[in-house]
């Protein structure tokens, strides 16, 4: 009973202490307020209307302004900095008096609000001692629940409050001391759950049900304006760093086992409140505080990780990229500190995993903070792709097929319900979210696995596209179609088992070489086979030849291909002199069968990794992706035309009456003859006007891209789909990569092909004949180097990543002779002679560059 009643008495002595702290700190708020009514801060250009330094204020006497004081301070006013020219005045007096009591109370300080912090920096400051302001940044922004109920958005005032303070004081004879009556009964009232500015818990009425779906409650500005007055006194900036390190598991292990967010969603508040510290990415915070907080961060419920998104998407490009370096840093930081292999995976280093998942919450943020256009998407095709009538390996070992749902769509994308495919131009380039050191150490070929059993305790960053480049993304898309090609063979063999019939594991054509496309029609018809036909290894064979299909015979049938196909006399496809590209012809006499034709190659010379001389314009990309042309993609497609659009968007003057336009447009077929089309009905009789002249620019380019070439374009993509339709590829690549996947990089890097390539029959970096083999290459005009990049490879492109990437070889194919040069295109290897002069070199690599063509075995 004694040590009860002792417990009892220590715990009253405690709530009268804290009691008397309180007066004491809400005696100086009312003093403030006080001074401020009645001598202002001193800053002549003050906007605070309860100041009396204001221009818009109205003089109060001592009575009525201790009366607004104690009105001020029950709303929780703005109350001004003071401003130098105040120095040494009464209200720094009770600054100086009260010192003691204030520091005390903020002992027992569990939130804070901006006001809140320049109270104590400035109380601090007169006694240059921050000690108070550190200890309570320790004790808020190491507690959870603390820093959830910080920097709150304001109650705007009612309208019966305003009317309150603008209305005269009836009570103007009441004296000061009756004032300070008042405030002692307004500090009995202020109880630990209250609503009051002073105690541990923030009003009900910021609660984030009552803002908009994609708000949180935090004041951002002023939760940015705090940290750029306090992140300069180092002494300070620990307080944040070890609070970080202390508050970071807790949240974890909240979010993890405690399902925080579902019962509070303002517990988003303190990562929002956390990431505006603009000193995230120094090193103090890389070796611990960091690490653990993206754990934390990663660990939030997917709605929270979209409703985060969508606050970032908001943010501007320079705000965007701050976020963006905080977590690129962290990752290189670990990369580089660490010896990553095959035995030590990056993909088990929990701080590079957890920073890689928060940066794709800033990626999705940084595209829909910019130019979205979540429209204008193409239709799917109406007919379905044929499925394979074959048992497949799964299906004859009783599971079900694996990939029949399709490629894989991110979560995060499908909660924010955006595509990376319907940015236009993100807030910062796509190329900031890459990071190479990480590219470097992460081993694909695992990474690829992860990504395919889709395991909770293996991460894949594949599932994280945007920090790989392309490169890196290719190989994972090569390991995707050879486990493809293996599968198909072993289910071949199988079904050949089973059924008792010879079935071909290959996809085997044998082509003529006058008669190429209509071999390969017949080859491919998407009448004759299921799609997974095409999905088996490519095998090529010119009749009449001897080449054997390593890759090299592959290669000359796709250029042939291509050549034949885009011939402007056959007319399937337009060629711009201006542009160089090439466009669906909407006139053209071919059918639908020559197009899907182009579009399996473009499929196979993907899936089976060549390249291919085609030039479309970028809308050609975007529409394989799923997004139609719109009047933006006419400038790299028809920009004579974008401009004229653009400069009758633009017109000042009187469209109608200036340019007598209608909305009926024409257009030549291949004959030169007019074609006239109505791009609404009667259109011949509708003037364009300055007030619908945006319509008809909008539908003039939806006629262009869309409308004229549907049918060849459906036929086209429904054929690229046939090869690609399971694989990663969209998933993986954005449609200005595709486009390096099939055309390769038109930047051709002789320099960085020689340091790359690899010798071998006798020959060696230093041989004589090898350094006089570079020198006359990078003595040959652009022309010749495409023709030896032909003539080596079976292609006049770089492969993705550049001819670095290429891995040539070159051997010794005997001593002096007459014999040209020849290669093994498939696996880029050129077989030299040891020729006794340099200008022999020449002449015979020349003869042997300028007249290849067709295979043979010599």
């Amino acid at each position: 009973c004694v040590c009860l009643f002792r417990i009892q008495e220590e715990s009253d002595i405690e709530n009268t202490e804290a009691s008397r702290m309180k007066r004491a700190a809400a005696k100086h708020l009312i003093e403030r307020y006080y001074h401020q009514l009645t001598e202002g801060c001193g800053n002549d250009s003050c906007s605070n209307a309860w100041c009396s330094s204001s221009r818009g204020s109205h003089r109060l006497d001592n009575n009525a302004a201790a009366v607004k004081a104690l009105e001020l301070y029950k709303i929780n006013a703005k109350l001004c900095d003071p401003h130098p020219s105040k120095k040494g005045t009464t209200m720094n007096h009770c600054v100086r008096d009260d010192f003691k009591a204030v520091t005390e109370y903020y002992m027992y300080v569990n939130y804070l609000t901006e006001e809140k912090v320049y109270e104590i920096l400035h109380i601090c400051g007169e006694k240059e001692d921050y000690s108070p302001l550190i200890r309570v940044i320790g004790r808020v922004f190491s507690s959870a629940e603390g820093l959830v109920q910080s920097f709150r958005r304001s109650k705007p005032p009612t309208k019966e409050e305003l009317k309150s303070l603008q209305s005269k004081d009836e009570d103007k004879d009441e004296d000061e001391e009756e004032a300070a009556a008042c405030s002692a009964a307004a500090m009995e009232e202020d109880s630990p759950g209250s609503s009051s500015r002073l105690d541990g818990a923030a009003s009900g009425d910021n609660d984030v049900g009552k803002l908009g779906p994609d708000e949180v409650s935090v004041d951002i500005d002023a939760v940015r304006r705090v940290y750029q007055r306090l992140l300069s006194n180092d002494k300070i900036e620990a307080a944040f760093l070890n609070a970080l390190v202390y508050l970071s598991p807790n949240v974890e292990c909240d979010l993890t086992y405690h399902n925080v967010y579902s019962r509070d969603p303002n517990y988003l508040n303190l990562f929002v409140v956390v990431m505006e510290n603009s000193n995230l990415h120094s090193p103090d915070y890389l070796e611990i505080a960091l690490p653990q907080f993206c754990r934390a961060m990663s660990k939030l419920p997917l709605p929270a990780l979209a409703k985060l998104a969508r606050l970032w998407s908001h943010y501007s490009a320079e705000q965007i990229h701050r976020i963006m370096e905080t977590f690129q840093q962290l990752i290189t930081y670990k990369v580089v500190s660490n010896e990553f292999n095959s035995r030590n995976l990056v993909n088990d280093d929990d701080a590079v995993v957890a920073a890689t998942k928060c940066l794709k919450i800033v990626y999705y943020a940084n595209v829909m903070g910019g130019e979205v256009d979540t429209e204008h998407n193409e239709e799917e095709d109406e007919e379905p792709i044929p499925e394979s009538s074959e048992l497949t390996l799964q299906e004859l070992l009783g599971e079900e097929r694996r990939n029949k749902k399709g490629p894989r769509v991110d979560p995060l994308e499908t909660e924010l319900t955006i595509r990376t495919s319907d940015s236009r131009r993100p807030l910062i380039p796509f190329q900031e979210f890459v990071n190479e050191p990480l590219n470097e150490v992460l081993e694909m070929d695992k990474d690829y696995t992860f990504f395919k059993v889709e395991t909770e305790n293996k991460f894949s960053f594949m599932t994280c596209p945007f920090i790989l480049n392309a490169v890196t993304k290719n190989l994972g898309l090569y390991y995707d179609n050879r486990i493809r090609m293996y599968s198909e063979r072993r289910i071949t063999v199988l079904y050949s088992l089973v059924q008792g019939q010879q079935l071909n594991p290959y996809l085997r054509l044998k082509v003529r070489r006058d008669h190429i496309i209509d071999d390969a029609l017949v080859r491919v018809s998407p009448r004759s086979f299921c799609s997974s036909y095409l999905k088996k290894q490519l095998y090529v064979e010119f009749e009449g030849e001897q080449g054997v299909d390593e890759g090299g015979v592959s290669k000359e049938f796709f250029q042939l291909v291509v050549e034949e196909i885009f011939n402007p006399d056959i007319g399937m496809f337009a060629y711009d002199e201006r542009t160089k590209m090439f466009w669906f012809n909407p006139s053209s006499f071919e059918n639908e069968g020559q197009f899907t034709l182009i579009g399996i190659v473009l499929g196979l010379a993907i899936y089976n990794n060549c390249i291919l001389d085609v030039h479309f314009p970028m809308v050609v990309y975007r529409k394989l992706m799923g997004k139609k042309g719109t009047f933006r993609d006419l400038a790299d497609s028809n920009p004579v035309l974008y401009q004229s659009l653009k400069e009758l968007l633009e017109y000042e003057g009187s469209v109608e009456e200036d340019m007598m336009i209608t909305f009926q447009i024409s257009q030549t077929d291949l004959f030169g003859n007019p074609l006239m089309y109505d791009l609404r009905e009667n259109g011949d009789q509708i003037p364009v006007t300055n007030k619908n002249r945006k319509e008809f620019v909008a539908q003039y380019a939806e006629y262009m891209l869309n409308k004229s070439v549907e049918k060849q374009f459906k036929a086209f993509r429904r054929g690229f789909h046939m090869v690609t339709n399971e694989s990663p590829l969209k998933y993986l690549f954005r449609p200005e990569e595709i486009e390096l996947l099939i055309c390769g990089s038109r930047n051709l890097d002789f320099q960085a092909l020689e340091e790359t390539t690899e010798y071998d029959g006798g020959y060696s970096r230093d041989s004589r004949i090898i350094k006089e083999f570079w020198e006359t290459l990078h003595s040959f005009a652009e022309e010749q180097k495409r023709l030896f990049l032909q003539f080596t490879t079976g292609t006049d492109r770089a492969p993705v990543g550049g001819l670095g990437k290429l891995k040539m070889i070159i051997a010794k194919n005997g001593p002096d002779t007459d014999r040209l040069p020849t290669s093994h295109t498939c696996f880029n290897v050129l077989l030299l002679p040891e020729y006794d002069t340099k200008e022999k070199l020449r002449e015979r690599l020349l003869k042997a560059i300028l007249y290849a063509k067709g295979f043979g075995m010599l």
